[in-house]
């Protein structure tokens, strides 16, 4: 598999290769920041608004949900009887910039590891579930709260993180290793496994499946490509492997991960581990962002953002295409000596800007590098600007009437340079169900690359043979990164009659789309058909069918 992906010398060692750039320090009280030439960072929340921030995500107006530690480092027993941890919703009432007002929007809360806002309700991991909470009466505080997944609990903080809403609209999470979990997949079948995973499950419930498996402790966060790629960090990759410890890694469906570990014994592969993306180090790894904006300028959009916790900093991933999947050019984007500065997440604001939420000092609990903990040491969120960028006007839609726009002018919204915008978009799409196929179906005839692949990511919301066909078509767009979501949503949607476009893309598509495409038939269960053309391919023909295989039906 490892020539499958052509992971060169260069790609290997791009963690360690940082590029080098000017550089600026920004004094910020007693912590010193170096940013690139060209950016400012400012301090936006604290204490009393917040005081150890963790996670975050934003609703459609703009408001800033925030897991909020206590600052406990007592046992999990006991924090899972008080539950001393908090949800806290800001806001930016003045429009400055800077958060001003602060509710508790849900407490009670075991250890929150993760926030995802979708469709008017806020997800949270608090192992050892994944609950659905909501503001039914508009106060700003949570009054339902729903268990939405019940998953496990092994007493560390790897034991449960995200969720993250994937392109195609399911919900992602992921699973720390060690813990037993059993879980009902599809067609009936029961899976017992102790290993890593990322999973995912469509938002209104039903079965769950497995993306990726690993050996590796901690998967912590996880992004996706416009194309649908999914990458994730993780702690001990490697251990200690010469200081290769954690790293970030293209997770390819079905594909097993990380070290060698009794947890990945029964989990069938068809050759050695998967290889890492990046080496990251012992970085402790946390939240992790895809720029997706165009107001830092060329060459920042598609760029990947991680925090290192343990190393002080931001680091920018620049993703270079390699063969079926990417290297990295890797440099120091948020960087400081301050060693109780602790970033855990990293996000896209509307106007184009990165927040960076540092949870201050107080983390020690189970984790092996973070023992030198200072409980007074508190957190703050940090903004990073381009400096003279000028943000979109409306960058959240607001303006726009959602509700009561025609399906027609929805879709021109799937082309919109806003990121929020045409997210919106494709959720709005979405609510329309059957009747929005027509016009999406249209839209892939016509419009841009960008808009092309979020008619597909739409389309792939929506349930139906409508949706499907319309979905088939786009296998044979002219663009491979329209074609790759297509291969992507086939497969996702177990489509039988996607196999004969799936089956040209593997004549004649680019290597990643290629790759996709014997995904999607190895969920189909087309593993004959597939094989049988491997014939036709010439270097990359035995990992093709590797490819296949691996992808379980």
């Amino acid at each position: 598999m490892i020539s499958l992906f052509r992971l060169t010398v260069a790609g290997l060692t791009a963690g360690w290769l940082c590029a080098r750039s000017a550089a600026v320090e920004v004094a910020l009280g007693e912590t010193v920041f170096t940013v690139p030439d060209g950016f400012t960072v400012e301090r936006v929340a604290g204490p009393p608004l917040v005081d150890r921030p963790i996670t975050a995500a934003f609703d459609e107006q703009g408001r800033l949900y925030v897991a909020d530690s206590s600052g406990s480092n007592d046992p999990v027993k006991k924090q899972l009887a008080e539950k001393p941890h908090r949800i806290v919703r800001l806001e930016d009432r003045d429009g400055d910039g800077m958060f001003d007002h602060s509710v508790v929007f849900a407490d009670k809360m075991m250890f929150p590891e993760g926030t995802l806002w979708h469709e008017g309700s806020l997800y949270v991991a608090a192992p050892p579930s994944i609950w659905r909470l909501s503001d039914t009466d508009g106060d700003g505080v949570a009054d339902e709260r729903e268990e939405w997944f019940e998953a496990t609990l092994t007493g560390c903080a790897n034991d449960l993180h995200g969720p993250y809403l994937g392109r195609d609209g399911w919900i992602y999470w992921c699973k720390g290793a060690f813990a037993e979990q059993r879980y009902a997949a599809f067609r009936g079948a029961e899976r017992v496994t102790s290993a890593a995973h990322i999973f995912r499950r469509q938002p209104s419930g039903g079965p769950h499946e497995p993306v990726m498996t690993g050996g590796m402790d901690n998967p912590v966060d996880v992004v996706f490509t416009p194309t649908g790629e999914r990458i994730f960090t993780t702690t001990f990759l490697q251990h200690p492997a010469g200081g290769r410890r954690d790293g970030l890694i293209h997770a390819i469906y079905g594909g097993v991960y990380g070290k060698r570990h009794g947890v990945l014994n029964n989990h069938p592969r068809t050759g050695e581990l998967m290889p890492v993306l990046a080496h990251l180090g012992p970085a402790a790894p946390c939240g992790l962002e895809l720029y997706e904006s165009a107001v830092f300028g060329h060459g920042f959009t598609g760029n990947l953002f991680s925090c290192q916790f343990n190393l002080n900093r931001v680091q920018r991933h620049e993703l270079i295409p390699d063969g079926s999947t990417f290297r990295t050019i890797d440099s120091d984007f948020l960087a400081t000596t301050n060693a109780d500065f602790h970033p855990t997440d990293v996000l896209e604001d509307a106007d184009g800007s990165l927040l960076v939420l540092d949870t201050g000092g107080w983390y020690k609990l189970c984790c092996p590098t973070s023992q030198f903990w200072r409980p007074e040491i508190l957190g703050a969120i940090y903004r990073v600007k381009k400096t003279g960028a000028k943000p979109p006007a409306d960058p959240r839609g607001e303006r726009l009437n959602w509700a009561n726009t025609a399906v027609e002018r929805l879709v021109t919204r799937l082309d919109d340079v806003r990121p929020v915008v045409h997210r919106r978009a494709i959720v709005a799409l979405a609510k329309r169900g059957k009747a929005a196929v027509p016009a999406l179906a249209k839209r892939l005839r016509r419009g841009s690359v960008p808009g092309r692949q979020n008619a597909v990511w739409a389309l792939s919301r929506i349930e139906g043979d409508g949706a499907r066909r319309a979905t088939r078509a786009a296998l044979a767009d002219m663009a491979p990164d329209v074609q790759q979501a297509a291969a992507h949503s086939a497969g996702l949607h177990r489509d039988a009659g996607a196999v004969d476009g799936l089956i040209r893309l593997l004549r004649t598509a680019t290597p990643p789309v290629c790759r996709a495409a014997a995904e999607a038939l190895g969920r189909l269960g087309a593993v004959d058909k597939a094989e049988a053309l491997c014939g036709v391919l010439q270097d990359p023909a035995s990992q093709l069918r590797r490819a296949v295989t691996l992808a379980p039906a």
